[in-house]
């Protein structure tokens, strides 16, 4: 799967998108498939007001 991940501080430049292993589920857990998502403005302003 592909995922935004952030593994320092800092705005939106420290956002890098990665290919991860597809989860699996646990007991009881559902796992859903996603087509699509993203990550908007507000979250990446909010990253920026943090520093």
């Amino acid at each position: 799967m592909r995922a935004v991940q952030i593994t320092e501080f800092g705005g939106p430049e420290v956002l890098t998108v990665v290919d991860l292993p597809d989860p699996a589920p646990g007991d009881g857990d559902q796992l859903y498939e996603v087509s699509s998502a993203g990550v908007n403005y507000a979250d990446t302003h909010h990253r920026l007001s943090r520093n």
